[in-house]
């Protein structure tokens, strides 16, 4: 691992503007992209800083977070480098709320809470207009008034032209559809709400499960001999199967003809939501 990179001075002053006096603590720095947690006496905020490549990416995601309602950001450049501040999202990430789930059943409310919470976050990201376009384990936080998105840096508006070098959706996310688009290389690709639903159901099946839900194995496929690309033209083919594991029936039957459907015969996020709101755990 490299040295984490140091936060702009002015980053921080920024922070302090909101929160008072901050202490930094290091949360990730991969890809040239870094967060700190800033935290001070009257509030706690996130700093990020993007540099190289990273930069427009982090100019991006501040643009989007000014756009949406609920999220409020203050972003500069410093050099050819970008940083902003936003507030601080206090809460559990997905894929920890369904940890005591996937260690037994006792843990399958709090769990099933946090899979409709989700489903609202994103369908009411789907009403505004918007389009997330990388949801992941991690990138639901679970607060005390409900679940919020976070890493909108590859996020669009319906209606307005999407970036032109999509770079989001991790593979084992993809819908078929989406996978199709971006290996053919045509450019722009346009995230869709049926592709996000497909997503949301597979990030739930990850953390319900502990796995992804395609069965590489059972398909043939070494996942380090094909690597991201390899996997992402399979995907494109509609055909992988579903791993058979089934460790919470109810759920995963829920999830199980969401991610088999085409893009027309998936049910909304809101849909999805008040299904699982009807599961017994």
């Amino acid at each position: 691992m490299g040295e984490f990179a140091s936060c702009p001075p002015e980053a921080v002053t920024a922070a302090e503007g909101v929160c008072g006096p901050v202490e930094l603590k290091e949360i990730t720095d991969r890809r040239g992209s870094a967060v700190w947690k800033a935290t001070g006496p009257m509030a706690t905020v996130a700093i990020k800083f993007g540099r190289g490549e990273a930069a427009e990416v982090t100019a991006r995601e501040a643009s989007v977070l000014d756009q949406l309602s609920g999220y409020t950001v203050t972003a500069c450049r410093a050099g050819e480098a970008v940083w902003f501040v936003t507030p601080w999202l206090a809460g559990r990430s997905t894929w920890e709320v369904f940890r005591a789930a996937r260690e037994g059943a006792a843990g399958r409310p709090i769990a099933l809470t946090g899979a409709v919470d989700l489903c609202r976050a994103v369908a009411g990201l789907h009403a505004a207009g918007w389009v997330h376009g990388d949801l992941q384990p991690s990138h639901g936080i679970h607060t005390e008034s409900g679940a919020k998105l976070i890493d909108f840096a590859w996020s669009w508006q319906e209606g307005t032209t999407p970036w032109t070098s999509f770079q989001g959706a991790m593979v084992h996310l993809m819908a078929p559809e989406l996978a199709a688009w971006v290996s053919a290389g045509s450019q722009p690709v346009r995230t869709s709400p049926a592709a996000e639903v497909y997503a949301l159901s597979g990030v739930l099946w990850t953390c319900s499960t502990g796995a992804w839900p395609l069965d590489y194995q059972a398909a043939g496929i070494d996942r380090e001999k094909v690597g991201p690309e390899g996997l992402r033209d399979s995907i494109a083919t509609g055909r992988l199967p579903l791993s058979l594991a089934t460790p919470w029936p109810e759920l995963q039957d829920v999830l199980r003809p969401v991610l088999l459907s085409g893009p027309a015969d998936r049910p909304t996020a809101a849909e999805l939501g008040d299904t699982l709101a009807a599961v017994i755990t």
